[in-house]
Parts: structure tokens; C-alpha cells; sequence
């Protein structure tokens, strides 16, 4: 797979385009031009709205700006081929009934928004009931003064299908989702200062790879979706009350691969997944390192592999609410920094398995309001004690039967 391009940069002029100068109605070139035209912004501003109907392509630089009257979307797209490129939106409506954006593409195929900058609207860029459209290297600037529930979404793909979105940059917007879409890919995108890092709901067949998301509330979030793959991301510094890097609810069959979750509140957090009898839940060389937990099942799990992942610098290794266990899921291979047996035979391995017990965890779960107290001495005590006293031994939430006994490489991991 080819990378993609990096975001802040402006896509090639077409060889061949009409000239649109400032002050010339931009809507009547469009509708002027024969199909497969291409139409190039000089610099300056252009006021909105416009509507590209059929296959052509608009191009400008970054300083082509078509800027919003304050009312509806600004750049709408319906035509099949249709492409967006290089230049700034500035503004949209601010009616979120209406889903007002910068951009939107609806019932077209084929289409293309890339290079494209997004500032001062209420949703960046909308993609409803198409296929096959690249949403690629934009940069979609929200609002930081704005509360993070009332931006809006910076991406979104509602019932579209066979899609990218890829090499994007987004800064303190709301969400980027994919909701009841099935069958695309979100690579190779920065997030940050955002509410979802990327959230599928309903949207089965997707990839979710090599993405970074940063200070946002949650990295990943898959709800409702099968046959999902998770890979190679990073999710650091999601470190809010309900902060995760990775959260799964009611899916199945997710193969989560050499992401990195990193001082996360929760790194990865577990509810009611995998969700259909027949599904699987794969985790492989995943790093959890300076999380709160680094794993938190919601209930008992189950039909769920944990193998060569990294546990280390966490404020608790695992946990499992309601007081049940993860003695039903296999660990396989990973590396724990409270682990405190041997390797005699010089294997790497660990000659005796690692048991994880926690006495802290079985007050938490019994008493919640002691979590105030979680990193502070008075836990720590109690966790000393529970492991000392076999009085106070607490109840056993995990074994690995072979413990890696050096930390899993982070250049191993395509973090860069």
C-alpha cells in the first residue's frame, strides 16, 4: 500500500485548466464548463456556495479561499469523478439540524477531496450514501474555544462504502466517524485535541491503521462492527476522565496489531466484545506503557487472545468490573514489569507463569468511591499487604504461562 501524502500540502495543478480570477462568479465557470473540465483558483477569495454537479476537477492553492456566507454548506459535490483540491474553505453554516460544512459529498462516486483546508465551519467534511471517495491529506481546523461536545465532526461518512480517508490532519474538532459504512479505511491520519480520534459505529470490514491520535478523549472506538482490523496506531495522552486509546463495544472479530496506547487513562477498554458466538478478539504486540489501567473489561471476557503485548509503567496491569476475572482469555507471551519469576534456562521466557492478583482491584470493585484514592500510597499499602499476608490474598485475574522476560521492542512496532 502506497503512503499517502503528507497533510498541509497542495495537489498538482491539472496541465490543462480555465482560469478563474477573483471578482469572476466562480458557480457560473462551473456550470459553464463542459464535463471533465478542470477549473484553477487564482489566489484570492471567492464567495460560496458552490455546487460541482458532474465530473470536473476545482483547483486552487491555499490561498484560494471560498469563504461562506454563514449560511449552508459551502462546497457541495454530487457529481460522479467530481474533485476538490488545494485550496481553503472558510465557514459554513452553523445549523447542526442541517449538518452545515465546509464540504459535502452526497450520492457520487468516485469523488475526491484532497489538499483541502478547512477552518471557521461547524463540520469540516461530510460524506453521505456514496462510493469510492478519497477524503486525503486535508487539514480541518475546529474550534478550541467552543466546547468539545458542540463542534462539529471534522469527518464523517454516513452509508458510504469502499472509501478512504487518509493522510489528514485534524486539530481540536469533535469526531471523525464512520457510522453505518461499511468496507473502508481511515490510514496515516493525525488527530489531536479532538472528542473520538475515529469512531465506527455499525461499519463492518474497516481498517484502522498507522493513525496518531493525541490529547483527545479517545483514540479508536468500535462499536457494533465486525471483522475490524486495528493496526500499527498510536493513541497517547487520551488522559481524560473517560480518556481510552482503544474501546470496543458489542463488536467482534477485531484484530488490533502493534498499536501503542501511552499515559492513556485506559489503554484499552473491553464491553461486551467479542459480541457474536462465533467472533474472536485478537490482540498482538500491543504496548501499553504510563496507562491508569492498561486493560479494563467491563464484564467476565472471553473467546479473546492476548499475545506478545507489553505491560509496563501502568497504574494497574488489568482490571474486570463487577469482581469477575480474565482467567477465560488466553495470555500468551507478554511482557510484565511486576512479574517476579526467573528464566534459569536463559530462554527469554519465564520458567513459572506470571498470576496477576489484586487486592486494590477487589476493593475498588466493591467499594468504586475509593478510585479518588487510586496512585495515591493508601492503595499502594493495600496492594503490598494483599501480596504479603496470605490472609488478605486476593483473588487471581490472570495467568500467562510464558512470560516474556525482556520488554517488547518499540522498533518492531512502525511507530514512527
Amino acid at each position: 500500500m502506497s503512503e499517502a501524502p503528507p497533510p498541509r500540502f497542495t495537489p498538482d495543478r491539472p496541465a490543462s485548466c480555465h482560469v478563474v480570477s477573483p471578482g469572476e462568479p466562480v458557480q457560473r465557470a462551473i456550470d459553464a464548463a463542459p464535463d471533465g473540465a478542470s477549473l484553477c483558483l487564482s489566489p484570492g477569495t471567492y464567495p460560496g456556495p458552490l455546487q460541482l454537479s458532474r465530473r470536473m476537477v476545482l483547483w486552487g492553492p491555499r490561498d484560494a479561499v471560498v469563504r461562506s456566507t454563514g449560511k449552508g454548506t459551502t462546497v457541495t459535490l454530487t457529481g460522479p469523478g467530481t474533485r476538490l483540491l488545494g485550496l481553503t474553505i472558510d465557514g459554513s453554516g452553523n445549523r447542526f439540524d442541517q449538518v452545515d460544512a465546509a464540504v459535502r459529498v452526497e450520492a457520487a462516486e468516485d469523488a475526491q477531496v484532497e489538499g483541502v483546508r478547512v477552518v471557521h465551519s461547524t463540520f469540516g467534511i461530510i460524506v453521505e450514501r456514496s462510493r469510492r471517495i478519497a477524503v486525503r491529506a486535508n487539514e480541518i481546523v475546529g474550534n478550541r474555544q467552543v466546547t468539545l461536545g458542540m463542534r462539529g465532526d471534522a469527518i464523517r461518512l454516513w452509508e458510504t462504502r469502499d472509501s478512504v480517508v487518509e493522510g489528514n490532519e485534524v486539530h481540536d474538532s469533535r469526531d471523525v466517524v464512520i457510522w453505518f459504512s461499511p468496507h473502508n479505511r481511515v490510514e496515516n491520519n493525525r488527530i489531536d485535541g479532538s472528542r473520538y480520534g475515529t469512531h465506527l459505529m455499525y461499519s463492518s470490514d474497516a481498517v484502522v491503521a498507522r493513525n496518531r491520535y493525541v490529547r483527545d478523549e479517545v483514540g479508536v472506538f468500535v462499536m457494533y462492527s465486525r471483522n475490524v482490523d486495528v493496526d500499527h496506531n498510536l493513541a497517547a495522552e487520551e488522559g481524560q476522565s473517560a480518556g481510552m486509546g482503544l474501546g470496543l463495544k458489542e463488536s467482534g472479530n477485531v484484530h488490533a496489531h502493534g498499536n501503542m496506547f501511552i499515559h492513556d487513562s485506559v489503554g484499552l477498554y473491553v464491553d461486551d466484545s467479542p459480541f457474536q458466538p462465533e467472533d474472536v478478539d485478537d490482540f498482538e504486540s500491543n504496548v501499553f506503557r504510563l496507562d491508569g489501567t492498561g486493560v479494563i473489561f467491563h464484564s467476565t471476557p472471553h473467546r479473546t487472545n492476548f499475545r506478545s503485548c507489553s505491560f509496563r509503567d501502568n497504574g494497574a496491569q488489568v482490571r474486570v468490573d463487577g469482581g469477575g476475572d480474565a482467567l477465560g482469555v488466553v495470555w500468551d507471551g507478554n511482557d510484565w514489569d511486576d512479574y517476579a519469576g526467573y528464566d534459569l534456562n536463559g530462554d527469554g521466557v519465564g520458567d513459572v507463569p506470571y498470576t496477576l492478583r489484586s487486592l486494590s482491584a477487589d476493593l475498588l470493585d466493591a467499594h468504586p468511591n475509593l478510585a479518588f484514592f487510586a496512585g495515591a500510597p493508601t492503595l499502594a499499602l493495600v496492594e503490598a499487604a494483599g501480596r504479603a499476608l496470605p490472609l488478605f490474598e486476593p483473588r487471581t485475574i490472570l495467568r500467562d504461562p510464558h512470560p516474556r522476560m525482556a520488554p517488547l521492542a518499540l522498533g518492531g512496532l512502525d511507530a514512527d
